[in-house]
């Protein structure tokens, strides 16, 4: 049994115009996420301006079916990731993906780079047996982190997340998140249970009910 980590705070890196508020922070937040899948088609820009971040990165290139941007193909997303992989300080790949990004794993695991285990459903929260199911499957790969975010827009739906969350956070670090008409509130509960990653909008909501790390910040204190 672990004791949950203190939360983090990470910032959405999903546009230029993203990546240029996050260069101008006085006070960047504890990470940045990098979604490559976003950015595809100003990735150059991007790896030259990299080091002007002032916060370690996590990387990441969604699947199309999890929320990715411009339905990039597994070879695409792999190469992005292989690309960036030597500026991050995690990497957060889908369950989904897992098998068909094994050997990017193992290297991001041979470089010291944490790994992020994700699963996103923005249709529904999972029956208790499928998120337990997630979890299972994210510690059997090893990843150091999970990731979870669901469809929260009933208070069933919200407590179902809570109650996972509550059981699981004491077994593996999680970051659990809801989208939604819940969506809000559900990120400043879990934020308060010591969710290990609380991810902030740089200007525009993402996902529904998405806060700016402005709001987590008060919401933290």
């Amino acid at each position: 049994m672990m004791k949950p980590p203190a939360p983090r705070i990470v910032g959405v890196i999903f546009t230029p115009t993203d990546f240029r508020r996050a260069v101008r922070m006085r006070n960047p937040p504890d990470l940045f996420e990098l979604r490559l899948d976003a950015l595809f088609a100003r990735s150059e820009q991007v790896e030259a301006a990299i080091g002007d971040l002032r916060a370690p990165l996590i990387i990441t290139a969604r699947h199309p079916r999890e929320g990715g941007s411009n339905q990039l193909s597994a070879r695409k997303r792999r190469t992005l990731l292989l690309r960036f992989l030597p500026y991050a300080a995690y990497l957060d790949i889908e369950l989904r993906s897992a098998g068909t990004f094994a050997a990017l794993l193992a290297e991001a695991r041979a470089n010291s780079i944490r790994t992020i285990a994700s699963f996103h459903d923005f249709d529904e929260t999972p029956s208790r047996s499928r998120l337990d199911e997630i979890a299972r499957t994210a510690r059997s790969l090893g990843a150091d982190l999970l990731k979870i975010a669901t469809r929260t827009d009933t208070s069933a739906q919200l407590a179902r997340l809570l109650d996972f969350f509550q059981q699981e956070r004491l077994e593996m670090e999680i970051a659990v998140m809801g989208v939604g008409r819940l969506g809000r509130s559900s990120r400043v509960e879990f934020a308060l249970r010591r969710s290990a990653l609380n991810y902030g909008h740089l200007g525009h909501p993402r996902a529904e009910g998405q806060l700016s790390i402005a709001q987590l910040r008060r919401a933290l204190r």
